[in-house]
């Protein structure tokens, strides 16, 4: 496994549907090691901090091998790595391989994985179009976040190494699963609700699920 690019940027101001919007999701490669907090990388932030950022979302990774689906699904699109917002263009990490709550260093850091990426009409602008977001999810190649759980420097090329996994065994790509497809799958939402990785947000979204289910 292996961080292929990172990637940052600071908000800017686009225009959406005549409206001014601030964004933190044009990202660019940057070379050389840079510092990891516990929030976000130096030199990168995120510009609504109500949907973005945070304790849990402090870094935003995407597969370098989705690049490929989507360059066949978009083959007129430029596709530059940081195109859909993430800090770390990875190898070798799949969301039906990572368990909410797998732990590994990069560089000199300490990273948990946490949960996937859910589209805002943020990518939508970044583009260029609104349909983005609905093939986005059916793709269910939607990245994952990690909290920072120790801050050190990074730098694209690092090796990720896995320190370990966590034993509830509920992936990545099991959570978007009972977000937007098998949402009925009770057995599955009790497991997720008891991950303690897993941000107090979607918790309290998956419980209220499994009240609409059983009651």
């Amino acid at each position: 496994m292996k961080l292929i690019s990172l990637n940052v940027g600071l908000p800017r101001i686009v225009e959406s549907n005549g409206e001014p919007v601030a964004t933190g999701i044009f990202k660019e490669p940057k070379q050389g090691p840079i510092m990891l907090r516990t929030l976000n990388l130096d030199g990168d932030r995120q510009a609504d901090l109500t949907v973005h950022g945070g304790v849990s979302k402090a870094v935003y990774a995407y597969p370098v091998e989705h690049y490929e689906f989507w360059k066949r699904e978009l083959p007129e699109m430029e596709l530059p790595y940081g195109m859909f917002g993430e800090n770390f263009t990875t190898e070798g990490m799949s969301e039906d391989a990572l368990n909410v709550g797998d732990r590994f260093r990069v560089g000199e850091a300490e990273l948990m994985v946490t949960e996937p990426r859910l589209p805002c009409y943020k990518l939508g602008i970044k583009f260029g179009r609104t349909d983005i977001l609905r093939r986005f999810l059916q793709s269910r190649r939607t990245g994952f976040y990690f909290a920072v759980v120790k801050e050190g420097k990074v730098e694209a090329g690092n090796e990720i190494e896995l320190l370990s996994r966590d034993a509830n065994n509920i992936t990545i790509a099991d959570i978007t699963r009972l977000y937007a497809f098998e949402r009925d799958d009770v057995e599955t939402l009790r497991r997720a609700v008891k991950l303690e990785a897993l941000s107090d947000s979607w918790r309290e979204y998956f419980q209220k699920q499994i009240h609409k289910l059983t009651h």
